[in-house]
């Protein structure tokens, strides 16, 4: 018998329970159940996890890297990046996270199953926390990257940020669960690009963002120039 390496067991055994868990819950998910879907015996589990907590928490680090993933692309500058502004990087960022929500949309069901079942259940909440500590630093990281690569600088703390940006991707991903509108979600990722593109300034030469105050004059200017009863306040 081919003896399979204890990561592959791992593995194997997280990919089970991701499906179990899409299909029919996270009560579902017994350690008999998840071997079952993974074709392996019992031994096997208790053999590369202490238990059913630990899986729980390898379950949910692999999602969000998967996740992480998806924004990896666009945001590590590898397509050039020059003259790319921080609404189309932001954009980008968000159009290849939802291509990965619609080429896997029962990752996302488990992961939404697995924070409900989470704050249900006493004692496992720190499960969702863990959960979203690792999406609002996979958020923080991508913000950052964008903000390198287009040369722009946040006008909010990048934590801030970055809770805005999983604010997003959250309701983007449940609502096109439900009505798998490619359209709606589409118009939501430019109104969220939109937002967050208003939170940006170009960094100076000395890499840190204009004055506010300077910022706002600006800003003021052109809301004048645009409003032709400004000069008759």
């Amino acid at each position: 018998m081919t003896r399979i390496p204890v990561a592959d067991r791992r593995t194997a055994l997280v990919q089970a329970a991701l499906r179990l868990i899409a299909r029919d819950g996270v009560a579902a998910a017994t350690t008999r159940r998840i071997v079952a879907e993974a074709d392996m015996p019992l031994a096997s589990f208790h053999y590369v996890f202490a238990s059913r907590d630990e899986l729980m928490a390898e379950l949910i680090e692999a999602a969000v890297e998967s996740e992480q993933r998806d924004f990896a692309p666009v945001l590590a500058g590898g397509d050039g990046g020059h003259g790319v502004g921080m609404r189309e990087a932001v954009r980008a960022g968000l159009q290849h996270y939802f291509d990965g929500v619609r080429a896997d949309p029962d990752r996302e069901k488990a992961m939404l199953e697995l924070t409900q079942w989470a704050l249900r259940e006493p004692g496992f909440e720190r499960l969702a926390q863990r959960q979203y500590a690792r999406y609002h630093a996979v958020a923080a990281q991508a913000a950052a990257d964008a903000a390198r690569l287009t040369g722009s600088m946040w006008l909010r703390p990048i934590d801030e940020v970055a809770r805005i940006l999983v604010s997003f991707t959250d309701g983007l991903t449940l609502a096109w669960l439900v009505t798998r509108d490619d359209r709606a979600a589409a118009a939501t990722m430019d109104v969220a690009a939109d937002a967050l593109a208003a939170l940006t300034a170009p960094a100076a030469s000395d890499g840190h963002a204009p004055a506010a105050s300077s910022t706002a004059a600006s800003r003021t200017a052109a809301s004048r120039t645009s409003d032709p009863k400004a000069g008759r306040r």
